[in-house]
């Protein structure tokens, strides 16, 4: 009869050294694994809010920030433009915001804070196919759009139209009103954009 002369604590040893050397293999490869699914600090800054000074802007004027990619229009309307939002609805698809994308606290005509309503903030993107809209804020045809234009935007690509509050006109490409992003007030001269908490 074959005697067993197995050392049963050397072999414990090295099934236990060669189960941990395994482990360590697989956590060598899977870290940098993992960690390439993350998000980047680049893409996480790239979704991050966004705050934006606006003491420089005055009436009449509009800068635009990016926002996700997206350019964000901040408008400041003058007394006139305001007073014309209210006598464009027989222009418009959905005069309301209805069926428009934005904050509740921005469905209304002005499309903007109550606290500031002179102050549009949206996604200045055409939402018929993507394009860029190009601002025609003058009334009449001082903007080369006729002398019924109310003042607003245009997407001379396929021919899109929103009034001054970015809602779409009626018979145009575009289905909806321009989209408002959330924001809220930090101060009279600071905006912040992609963060609404507490002002819903």
């Amino acid at each position: 009869m074959k005697q067993d002369n197995t050392n049963s604590g050397r072999r414990q040893f090295l099934v236990s050294a060669t189960v941990a050397m395994g482990a360590a293999g697989v956590t060598a490869i899977a870290t940098p694994l993992l960690s390439s699914m993350l998000p980047s600090a680049k893409a996480k800054s790239a979704g991050a809010p966004v705050e934006v000074d606006v003491a420089s802007l005055e009436p009449g004027m509009m800068i635009t920030q990016e926002w996700r990619g997206q350019p964000v229009w901040i408008v400041y309307r003058t007394p006139q433009m305001m007073k014309q939002l209210n006598s464009n609805t027989h222009f418009l698809a959905d005069p309301d915001s209805n069926s428009s994308e934005q904050p509740s606290y921005c469905k209304n005509i002005q499309r903007a804070m109550d606290s500031h309503p002179e102050i549009l903030v949206v996604v200045g993107i055409c939402t018929h196919l993507g394009c860029s809209p190009v601002s025609k804020m003058k009334v009449g045809a001082a903007d080369g759009m006729g002398g019924d234009w109310p003042g607003g935007f245009f997407c001379p690509c396929h021919g899109s139209k929103y009034d001054m509050s970015a809602r779409v006109f009626k018979s145009v490409p575009a289905p909806f009103n321009m989209r408002i992003p959330p924001y809220k007030y930090l101060s009279d001269k600071k905006i912040l954009i992609g963060d609404d908490k507490g002002e819903a």
